[in-house]
């Protein structure tokens, strides 16, 4: 399983190399796939107490001007795809925002590995980001290789201890199995087939 999933992102960063060759420029392209931590949560409204440890105080100056509203990076360029959110893709220049969608602004991991990440790289950074919170790496986000065996042979113990029925579990498989591993790929493909729409340098 987790050969089959490292095999899996290796793919997707050779279509990275690819289309950053295609593009004709020096692109760093880093693509942040997972959950809801991986969404997002944190309002923005609560970077205040970031800057009560001295330990992580030099963050707060990294994600916030002096004014108090969140930076914006030049030379860091997001696409994001939050699975709950109406709107679908949102993308531009980094900065707080792109966490999970709803009640306020909100960031996740993406500000400030954009923002320490463009610290050790002089190139411009492309962040593709898909995430969807509640979803399973054994279905939801199953690649494309282990799909068909784990539609074969689905986990039995699991309708069980959820009371569900087995028989009404193995026929919905097959169109859960995979989804948001089909997503991402969707997700990728698009930014990366037409990148100055996202990042139109």
């Amino acid at each position: 399983m987790k050969r089959q999933i490292l095999l899996s992102v290796v793919g997707a960063l050779a279509i990275c190399g690819t289309a950053m060759q295609a593009a004709g420029g020096p692109l760093k392209v880093y693509l942040l796939v997972g959950q809801s931590n991986m969404q997002g949560h944190a309002q923005v409204r609560t970077f205040d107490h970031i800057g009560m440890d001295p330990k992580t105080a030099p963050i707060l100056k990294a994600i916030r001007n002096a004014d108090g509203t969140p930076k914006v990076c030049e030379n860091v360029w997001i696409s994001s795809v939050d699975t709950a959110a109406p709107e679908g893709e949102r993308h531009g220049r980094l900065t707080a925002g792109y966490g999970a969608w709803g009640r306020g602004p909100k960031i996740g991991p993406e500000l400030t590995f954009g923002i320490y990440m463009k610290q050790h790289v002089d190139e411009p950074i492309l962040i593709i980001k898909t995430a969807g919170g509640g979803k399973s790496l054994n279905t939801d986000f199953l690649s494309t290789q282990c799909r068909s065996l784990r539609v074969q042979c689905p986990t039995v113990g699991e309708p069980q201890e959820t009371g569900k029925d087995i028989a009404q579990a193995r026929a919905g498989r097959p169109k859960m199995t995979g989804q948001y591993y089909r997503l991402m790929m969707e997700h990728i493909k698009k930014v990366l087939g037409n990148i100055k729409r996202v990042y139109p340098a």
